[in-house]
């Protein structure tokens, strides 16, 4: 009998190190980009100069004051990205779509629920992140007390999951044209601008980055097992996979990721669809390469994105949400065109 670590797909460890770590000089390269990029440009030098002063601790000119601030913003939308982007690659490997997101199953709707309740009934910026965080945690949880024979079971069908996600989902989208219909006139925009996906008033915290961070660890040691799952869900328990474990793992782990990632700035779409079939597309299929490519493209995907998002109508600023959706259904199309000639 065939164990984990005996049957997986042939990728080469130095060409695995060289992609990740050119896609991690990507990321870097996109938030200096991104810190020097805005209604007042900021040259090379000044970024240098910038650095310098903020090294020194002494903060005090221009160029440093807007380095903070774009840096900051910068390294948010990074971490939301790669939230997006590495949910999206365990939601398609848990549910075997290659059409499913991190919003699938309905976790965003119980956001946007607990969020723009919070905006209708209350004003203060940190309840609506606390409200956004647990209305996705209660439908993840609703979700698993509903499908968790689904989940544990053996076999890889998704079905029950899917379809309690999307009624889920539906009765969410109720509560959330109910409040857009009873809001006031002063707090319409802001709830509009929250459920397109707005990165203006997000802060940099810790959660984020401590969600991430547990998230890969948990999914590239699992890699080998999504390898198995993904390709042979039916035959991967004799080859030594616990597939219930592995799933109901998935699972909690990209809701938490779309918890955390929706709770900051919204529903963004597109970056958890187009990212993983991307990144599928170019490198293979290979779960302990996709993950983390997944997770660096991501990031560098969003910061390029609201860096285009703050600066193209400067000093207007764009939901970032309405970019990625620019950029992301003619990319969409055009992976669907080559995969079809394929």
């Amino acid at each position: 009998m065939h164990s984990v670590s005996s049957i997986t797909l042939p990728t080469a460890p130095r060409r695995a190190t060289t992609i990740v770590g050119a896609l991690a000089l990507l990321a870097l390269a996109s938030v200096l980009f991104a810190c020097g990029v805005g209604s007042v440009a900021l040259s090379p030098g000044d970024l240098l100069a910038a650095v310098a002063d903020i090294l020194h601790g002494s903060p005090s000119t221009l160029a440093a004051t807007l380095f903070e601030l774009r840096l900051d913003r910068a390294l948010s939308a990074f971490v939301i990205g790669g939230m997006l982007a590495l949910a999206g690659v365990m939601m398609q490997a848990l549910l075997r779509n290659p059409l499913a997101d991190p919003y699938v199953l309905g976790v965003s709707g119980g956001a946007a629920v607990g969020a723009l309740a919070a905006m209708l009934f209350f004003s203060a910026v940190w309840m609506i992140d606390v409200a956004a965080f647990g209305g996705a945690l209660s439908v993840a949880l609703l979700l698993y007390l509903l499908a968790h024979r689904d989940l544990r079971g053996g076999i890889g069908d998704s079905s029950l999951l899917l379809l309690t996600g999307v009624i889920v989902a539906a009765g969410c989208g109720a509560l959330v044209t109910l409040m857009l219909s009873i809001a006031p006139d002063g707090r319409l925009r802001g709830m509009v601008f929250w459920l397109i996906g707005d990165l203006s008033g997000t802060q940099l915290r810790w959660l984020p980055w401590l969600l991430l961070g547990v998230a890969l660890i948990f999914s590239t040691r699992a890699a080998r097992a999504i390898n198995l799952m993904a390709m042979q869900a039916e035959a991967a328990a004799t080859l030594g996979v616990r597939v219930g474990a592995l799933r109901q793992g998935l699972f909690f782990c990209a809701a938490l990721l779309t918890a955390g990632a929706v709770s900051s700035a919204g529903s963004i779409g597109f970056v958890g669809l187009i990212v993983p079939h991307a990144c599928r597309f170019a490198l293979g299929p290979d779960h302990r390469l996709l993950l983390p490519a997944a997770t660096l493209t991501g990031g560098a995907f969003l910061v390029l994105a609201d860096t285009l998002a703050r600066s193209v109508l400067a000093p207007q600023q764009l939901p970032v949400g309405v970019i990625t959706a620019l950029i992301g259904v003619p990319l969409f199309l055009l992976q669907l065109h080559h995969i079809r000639r394929k």
